[in-house]
């Protein structure tokens, strides 16, 4: 900055602190006071100079310019005539504010025309009424209510001071109405506050209440996983509600917060006691079925096939009785188990593979034999089945054994003719037993002595022309010679 700028500026600096000094001095004086000019003190004593500067130096020194009166900002006319409504300016500069009748010095604007004065105070207030009608919107649109009473104090000092010119008393009253409103929305703020700080301690309740509730389940029916993911999840939901959520007051917040630690640390006991006594007996399942694969390794070389079969039975018999260990141990525990039932089920499997090789020609025989005993049904001459199916068994028997696959089929074969010829030896001695042919031939006499007597009655009642009896008479003879018939039948059989 050159020196010419810094002397332009130094004398602006200059006439605007005059220009306050003269407004402060004005706004303090009674409605009657007169200032002619701002008051000048007496001058300073300057020292002396050591020494007169030269002609040159003299000329060459920058000339210091005329002081500068800033320019008063425009004033539209309809802002004058509200203006002119509530105060006047004086040709010298000094402004009045109307006040209840009476009026006040504000200040003074020298320099500049009445109507520049007058506005100047006339924007001061305008000032003040803007930052009013933002406060009414705030209001209006329900903003938060923090530090709105600060606002309207301030107001009211800046009102008080009467250093402005505008309608006083209806900013005031403007400032009464904002003040009762804000104690309303104040009112409302706090009630939706209350509303909220109860909300939010009804959800802090319900997160410690489900957390004592999972705390307190009986360990041994509890569902560790998803407990323990639940558990986290309140804790995350705690956490968050304390950072965010609406503050509710040091003693709520220290209760909720020692129940919820108390029923977090009962868990936490509990789950550590849980997979503690867990591990314990997961050790000891571990021990037993390490025994029982031993024993079964053992017996994988055997080929003692029935008892080594009997003893892997009693084995898996054990281990089903033996409580689980951990999933992992289990499965690889389980998977050496029937490694080494496998190896001996193998061995036995090819021993019996060998075995019905072996018997494959034993087979053919006895298919034969089947073939042969199959050709005697159905049994006409019995005494001649029977000679022949012994002869049969007795080739069957030498034959040998034969595939265990095919053991069965050729079994049954042979035995639906064993069946076939033991069936025609019982009819043969039913036919042929004493006392069946005497209780037939008993029966017979007694149903013919039965029929004659009843043709006799038969003859009386068609004598006698009785319906009645004749009916009577000829069904049971009809009956009697049906059972006859039948008897006779059965005899000529046994004959």
């Amino acid at each position: 900055m050159t020196d010419s700028q810094k002397s332009d500026e130094t004398a602006a600096v200059a006439n605007d602190e005059a220009a306050e000094v003269i407004e402060a001095t004005e706004a303090g004086a009674s409605s009657d006071a007169v200032v002619a000019s701002t008051p000048t003190e007496p001058p300073a004593p300057r020292p002396a100079p050591s020494a007169a500067p030269s002609p040159a130096a003299f000329a060459a020194r920058p000339k210091a310019p005329a002081p500068v009166v800033p320019a008063a900002p425009a004033v539209s006319a309809a802002s004058l005539a509200e203006a002119a409504k509530w105060g006047r300016a004086e040709g010298d500069g000094h402004v009045f504010l109307t006040l209840d009748g009476g009026e006040i010095a504000v200040g003074q604007y020298p320099g500049v025309s009445p109507d520049e004065a007058l506005g100047y105070f006339a924007r001061k207030f305008d000032d003040v009424i803007a930052q009013v009608v933002l406060l009414e919107h705030r209001v209006e649109s329900k903003a938060p209510a923090t530090d709105m009473q600060k606002t309207v104090t301030h107001l009211r000092e800046q009102l008080a001071e009467r250093n402005m010119v505008g309608d006083i008393r209806s900013a005031e009253a403007r400032l009464d109405t904002l003040s009762t409103q804000i104690v309303e929305l104040e009112k409302s703020e706090k009630a939706a506050h209350d509303a909220l700080r109860a909300s939010e301690l009804a959800a802090r309740e319900a997160i410690v209440a489900e957390a004592e509730s999972i705390a307190g389940q009986d360990p041994a029916q509890i569902q560790w996983k998803t407990s323990s993911a639940r558990m986290n999840e309140l804790f995350e939901s705690w956490k968050a509600a304390q950072k965010s959520g609406v503050r509710l007051g040091r003693s709520n917040e220290d209760a909720l917060w020692k129940r919820f630690r108390s029923a977090r640390t009962v868990f936490d006991r509990h789950r550590r006691a849980y997979f503690s006594q867990l591990d314990s007996n997961n050790s000891a399942a571990k021990t037993a079925k390490e025994a029982l694969i031993a024993e079964a390794e053992a017996l994988s070389s055997s080929t003692d096939w029935g008892y080594a079969a009997g003893e892997y039975r009693r084995l898996m018999d054990q281990w089903k009785a033996t409580p689980r260990a951990s999933r992992k141990d289990d499965d690889a525990l389980w998977g050496r188990f029937r490694a080494a039932q496998d190896v001996f089920f193998s061995n036995r499997q090819a021993a019996n593979d060998q075995i019905d090789q072996e018997y494959t020609a034993n087979l053919a025989v006895k298919e034969q034999l089947v073939i042969e005993a199959q050709a005697l049904l159905p049994i006409k001459d019995l005494n001649a089945a029977k000679k022949a199916l012994q002869s049969i068994r007795d080739r069957w028997d030498d034959a040998g054994k034969v595939p265990r696959a095919d053991m069965g089929r050729i079994e049954a074969g042979l035995r639906k003719v064993e069946d076939a010829v033991r069936e025609a030896e019982e009819e043969k001695w039913r036919r042929s037993n004493p006392e069946t042919k005497a209780r037939t031939n008993s029966a017979l006499t007694q149903l013919e002595a039965a029929i004659a007597g009843l043709k006799d009655d038969l003859d009386r009642a068609e004598k006698a022309g009785d319906q009645r009896r004749i009916k009577a008479a000829r069904e049971a003879l009809e009956a009697r010679q049906a059972w006859l018939d039948q008897i006779q039948r059965s005899a000529s059989d046994l004959a």
